[in-house]
């Protein structure tokens, strides 16, 4: 690990840093520059564990000689800079004081990604980065082989998806559908059950879908508020609900996706 001091924002060593407030931005720049940003040690960590192979780190003072030993011992630039300067460069408050830029991962093939898995979740205009995050997590936790994502949906390696779902984003294989929706016939394709979640009340409950440990089955779940648009609904083979007490009328799309995972996935 080689230490560099940084006094000057402008420092173009910085460039991976810069704006992390600006989400338009760094959605388009981030996977264009071909890396992603991880915050925090565990975070950072996970990341190189799973293979993940490291640009730069970015610490404030207090925490470097509290590096972890995995990160302490990547091979790639490490620079220092003051609460000030790291505040200029990423335009917030870094207050876990540990960022790291890792070069991107190669892109997965649908296809490939439905190869071995059993379980998936199927993901449309979620592009929320909190929501995804937490429902990377929820899949797995609860038993989800993959998930696989429309064209609009955000970008699994944003740093807050990557935070939120404590860098399950690295460890759940996924891949985009493209285009959408037809290309949800390549998961009808590889031997898959689509079930469209839906509040709609004449839908099936999920707790009746009955599924064996070796049927393959996708839940498919929209974006928050306007949840599932009708060419996806139409394109799936069962539409199916979450039961609600109390007159509520739906889930958080993490909520519906966590019970759903809890209710289809494959755990020992």
């Amino acid at each position: 690990m080689t230490i560099h001091e940084i006094t000057d924002p402008a420092d173009p060593r910085l460039a991976d840093y810069i704006g992390l407030t600006d989400v338009v931005r760094r959605l388009k720049h981030e996977p264009e520059g071909g890396f992603f940003l991880a915050e925090g040690q565990l975070v950072m960590r996970r990341a190189a564990l799973i293979g993940c192979v490291p640009r730069s780190l970015l610490l404030a003072p207090n925490r470097r000689d509290g590096l972890l030993p995995e990160l302490a011992a990547l091979d790639c630039p490490t620079y220092i800079a003051s609460p000030e300067v790291l505040h200029a460069v990423t335009g917030f408050h870094v207050h876990r004081g540990a960022l790291a830029s890792f070069f991107r991962p190669p892109q997965r093939s649908a296809a490939g990604v439905l190869a071995t898995a059993r379980r998936v979740l199927v993901l449309e205009q979620v592009n929320s980065p909190t929501n995804l995050g937490a429902i990377f997590r929820s899949a797995a936790g609860l038993g989800i082989d993959a998930v696989l994502l429309s064209p609009t949906s955000c970008d699994p390696l944003y740093r807050r998806a990557v935070r939120v779902s404590m860098g399950e984003v690295f460890a759940v294989p996924y891949a985009y559908l493209d285009p959408w929706p037809a290309a949800l016939d390549t998961v009808r394709e590889a031997g898959f059950r689509i079930l469209a979640l839906t509040p709609a009340a004449d839908a099936i409950r999920l707790e009746d879908v009955r599924l064996a440990d070796d049927d393959r089955a996708a839940l498919l779940l929209g974006a928050e508020g306007p949840g599932l648009t009708a060419d996806a609904m139409a394109a799936s083979d069962l539409r199916v609900r979450i039961p609600m007490a109390a007159g509520v009328d739906s889930l958080n799309v993490a909520a519906a996706a966590a019970v759903a995972c809890w209710a289809v996935g494959r755990r020992p």
